[in-house]
């Protein structure tokens, strides 16, 4: 059987996936532009349908069928290098995905552990919110996320690994500090603030929909750190379900963490993959790792 393509071919429409133009992707690849041009002619002949669309001043943009031959060739590029250098006993490449909020208190510690156990893995880290993780496991620019499983697209795998509890941050010394837990209508008559990253707002505000006077959102942040801080010096109370302890924020502050009463919505924290993706041993690895992982967790 022929084979339409070859990898060169493959590794400048990949390029250009990630430049966004064919000059770009002729620089990082030390290649002219016509030969760029031409490659992308090819694979829209062999494929039969457009993968790019040009955009005035956005350069080349993949259709929704770009996106997925991209992804699909993206798998076929890593499945053929860890063949072509030798399998076993080659180092094998790992993309992971961080949620940004989760990431810091999971990812580092599950990623060191993994490598002192597969010291021929090559783990990259990326983090990003929700919709930019999905974006990247769609594009195949990610092989797995670590993330939150809610709002997950439905074309995703999703291994869970851990059940989340949200809770209420607040400043020592307020007056709902000391209570055992607290209560969406107490929570409503508080400034709330939140965390403002794609599909986590709508998260926290779906705990407080119980209230029964309106919710005070007084400020929203992308940074855990700086919720932190604002409750610790009394702008309002937060609302998180990264698991971090009680104690100082960067500025020496405290903050209390407190339970919310009744059964708030549960979500799990998971791994996210594309199907094709579990295929590849280092994925099969890494997912039964993190599963072990985290049913004792740090």
């Amino acid at each position: 059987m022929n084979i339409p393509l070859n990898f060169r071919q493959v590794e400048i429409l990949l390029a250009v996936a990630d430049t966004g133009s064919t000059a770009a992707a002729s620089r990082a690849l030390n290649t002219s532009q016509p030969a760029v041009s031409l490659a992308i002619t090819r694979c829209e002949e062999v494929f039969g349908q457009k993968l790019f669309v040009r955009i005035p001043g956005r350069g080349m943009e993949l259709t929704p069928y770009g996106q997925h031959k991209v992804a699909q060739l993206r798998e076929l590029e890593k499945q053929a290098r860890w063949v072509l250098s030798g399998g076993e006993g080659t180092p094998e490449f790992l993309n992971l995905g961080v949620f940004s909020t989760l990431g810091p208190r999971y990812a580092p510690q599950l990623v060191r552990n993994f490598k002192d156990t597969h010291p021929n893995a090559e783990i990259r880290i990326l983090e990003g919110d929700l919709q930019t993780l999905f974006d990247w496991l769609s594009e195949g620019r990610l092989d797995l996320a670590l993330l939150y499983d809610f709002g997950v697209p439905s074309d995703f795998a999703i291994t869970p690994l851990m059940a989340a509890e949200p809770y209420a941050l607040l400043p020592l010394g307020h007056r709902l500090a000391q209570q055992a837990k607290v209560s969406a209508p107490e929570l409503a008559q508080e400034p709330i603030i939140l965390m403002n990253l794609p599909h986590s707002r709508g998260y926290f505000l779906s705990l407080l929909q119980n209230a029964r006077v309106p919710v005070r959102v007084a400020h929203e942040t992308g940074s855990i750190e700086m919720l932190r801080s604002m409750v610790a010096n009394g702008f309002g109370i937060g609302l998180l379900a990264t698991d971090l302890s009680n104690g100082a924020c960067y500025d020496g502050k405290a903050v209390i963490r407190v339970p919310l009463a009744g059964r708030p919505p549960r979500h799990q924290i998971a791994l996210a993959h594309r199907d094709m993706a579990i295929k590849r041993p280092i994925i099969q690895a890494f997912t039964a790792f993190a599963e072990a992982f985290f049913s004792s967790p740090p």
